[in-house]
């Protein structure tokens, strides 16, 4: 059975890489993220981070697919 913890990613080599693309993100909304715990943040600003994170794929995944 695989592991059921849906925190960690497929690629466990990715891990990087979205922690850099989640700080970008997080830039780009005006959340101050800190490397570590982010215990701290308001649900709103979590929210934000998250939700900037899914429209930047979605707007990466339409410009692929306008490519091909």
């Amino acid at each position: 059975m695989s592991n059921s913890n849906s925190n960690q990613p497929v690629v466990s080599s990715a891990r990087e890489a979205l922690n850099k693309f989640k700080m970008e993100a997080a830039a780009e909304v005006g959340v101050n993220l800190k490397q570590g715990y982010n215990g701290d943040l308001t649900s709103r600003e979590a929210g934000s981070v998250g939700g900037q994170m899914v429209k930047k794929m979605i707007q990466a995944y339409e410009n692929g697919m306008a490519g091909k």
